[in-house]
């Protein structure tokens, strides 16, 4: 009875605060500003895929300078990670936004208006260090700023812009295609002067967009200014984001709840597990998705369509087809929207990679078949379907979950930039060795390798595994390494 009274006089903490409170309109705002540049990572990222075949044509690339184009992006992305996420633990994620933005907008304006090969590698490189930046500070913003039980849903469904920004990437492409061969229906050579400039232009508006958005509203994580005992601040950020008056106090809220930890400490003995999960399954799961996401027009058109004689009928093919199996990929990601809270996270991640596997496989087979048949084309479908849908479902949401939950709040743009950069190094890899497989072994061997990758991600998921479903950020980042078993 005594135990009872005295808990319930005890001042709540912001943590227990937060998990009671319902989504007010604040918490919607910041999910929806970090939604809207996941959305814009994920029009960059792919656009170049429908984007690429023209620039060849246009600079006169050779297979160098196509790998290097298209992975300029990813390379940005790795640094961008790697390096902005300390500084984000350091500054503030407020700050990191609106740097994001600004970079985000001049680098988008670079490539749309870029004058040769090494120009464009430039400013994708930019582009790519804008989106590296984004992940550590978009998951950190949501993880920390909504309650534990719905934490993996809106992470996720914030995710899911990125697919969503995938397919307006492919819708744009298509409809570029299809304005230059109603008007120019006799001159391909203004298509390959000009097509790439307006797709890449339409990532600039988007960006503007975004930027309007951003810098809107603005408000610092409470739990940022707890961990560096900032406590004014802190009430005066809790209170905007829950709608109430909140006052924080170190009675409350000490600062000894999380520890204050340096950057060395993501390898020490005590986070390295945390360190390795959040990175290792990402890393090879990048190694497909960027491989096979950034050059899904191109594998459609070589898969489906060699057959077609004209520049642009394959292209507007390829390009019609991958709007297609992109709808998978936001299918995909409203799964694991459902299931996150159900499943949990790392039932998820395992199935997914395994999926994905079995879409790899399917792809492969439909080698075996003449290009253009009916068998061949349901199976090239079928594959990229079963791919998209259960790699959304599964690791390319569940490990962007993952690295913004298993670190302590003063490291967790660090710990999540880490695995983030981590991850791009997979698809530095995935983007630019790739194509260099493909012209040696072929795609089907290429494909079957990639299986095994994902085969590979889902033992080394199970072997480090940490369920973070249901459980509040304190007690995750406090386990041990050894009392993650489940």
């Amino acid at each position: 009875m005594t135990t009872t009274t005295v808990k319930a006089s005890s001042p709540q903490s912001f943590e227990e605060r937060l998990d009671e409170s319902k989504l007010t309109r604040v918490m919607w705002l910041l999910w929806a500003l970090s939604a809207g540049l996941i959305a814009l990572d994920g029009f960059d990222f792919f656009i170049i895929g429908v984007a690429i075949p023209f620039l060849e044509r246009d600079f006169s690339l050779s297979s160098t300078q196509i790998g290097t184009v298209a992975v300029a992006a990813v390379a940005g992305s790795l640094f961008g990670s790697l390096t902005l996420g300390p500084i984000t633990d350091k500054v503030g994620r407020q700050l990191m936004l609106l740097v994001d933005v600004l970079l985000f907008v001049v680098a988008t304006a670079g490539t749309a208006l870029a004058w040769n090969a090494t120009s464009l590698i430039f400013f994708r490189f930019l582009v790519g260090v804008g989106i590296g930046a984004d992940y550590p500070i978009s998951v950190s913003y949501i993880t920390e700023n909504v309650p534990s039980r719905l934490r993996g849903r809106m992470v996720i469904g914030a995710f899911t812009f990125q697919a969503v920004g995938a397919l307006l990437g492919a819708l744009t492409g298509l409809t570029v295609i299809h304005i230059f061969q109603s008007w120019y229906p006799d001159s391909t050579q203004l298509a390959i002067q000009y097509a790439w400039r307006w797709m890449l232009g339409v990532g600039l508006l988007l960006a503007i967009a975004v930027g309007i958005l951003r810098l809107s509203f603005l408000l610092e994580s409470p739990r940022y200014y707890i961990s560096r005992g900032e406590y004014d601040e802190a009430s005066e950020a809790a209170s905007t984001l829950l709608g109430e008056p909140i006052t924080i106090t170190p009675e409350t809220d000490p600062p000894s709840r999380e520890p204050s930890l340096k950057y060395g400490s993501l390898f020490s003995p005590e986070y390295r597990r945390n360190t390795l999960f959040a990175s290792v399954p990402w890393f090879l799961q990048d190694i497909a998705t960027y491989g096979i996401g950034i050059f899904t027009p191109a594998i459609i058109g070589t898969l489906a369509f060699s057959a077609k004689d004209s520049f642009l009928s394959k292209e507007m093919a390829a390009a019609r087809g991958s709007a297609f199996v992109d709808l998978f990929l936001i299918v995909g990601f409203v799964l694991a929207v459902l299931l996150v809270e159900r499943a949990g996270r790392i039932r998820l991640q395992i199935a997914g990679f395994i999926g994905m596997a079995v879409g790899l496989a399917i792809l492969a087979t439909s080698n075996l078949f003449p290009a253009s048949t009916n068998i061949n084309i349901a199976l090239v479908f079928l594959g990229f379907f079963v791919f998209n849908l259960m790699m959304n479902a599964g690791p390319n949401s569940t490990t962007f979950l993952l690295s913004g939950e298993v670190f302590p709040t003063s490291i967790r743009a660090s710990g999540a930039g880490l695995a983030a950069a981590i991850a791009k190094a997979g698809a530095v890899f995935g983007t630019f060795v790739l194509p260099i497989l493909d012209a040696t072994i072929g795609t089907p061997i290429l494909l079957i390798l990639l299986s095994i990758v994902c085969l590979l991600a889902a033992v080394v998921t199970y072997l480090l595994r940490i369920e973070t479903m249901g459980r509040s950020l304190e007690t995750v980042s406090g386990d041990s390494p050894t009392s993650n078993e489940q």
